[in-house]
């Protein structure tokens, strides 16, 4: 009857010791420093396509606004 019994009174510390390990992990952060942290969001987020990117021509439209008055300067003055 002794043995039975230490042996549940050793299951159920080996649970309790279980769960409470479980339950300091729940409150862990996962990553050991910002770093870590940091790259894991910017993983993300490019996995969602936030940092794609944008689809403008504004700049080609600048460039080839610029390349006309250029063009029309030269001739205005040769």
């Amino acid at each position: 009857m002794i043995i039975a019994r230490n042996q549940n009174v050793q299951n159920t510390l080996k649970a309790l010791e279980t769960a409470a390990a479980s339950a300091r992990g729940g409150f862990a952060c996962m990553f050991a420093t910002s770093d870590e942290y940091e790259t894991a969001l910017i993983t993300e987020r490019r996995a969602e396509g936030r940092y794609d990117e944008p689809r403008s021509r504004w700049a080609i439209v600048m460039f080839v606004g610029c390349m006309l008055m250029v063009a029309g300067t030269a001739l205005l003055f040769y």
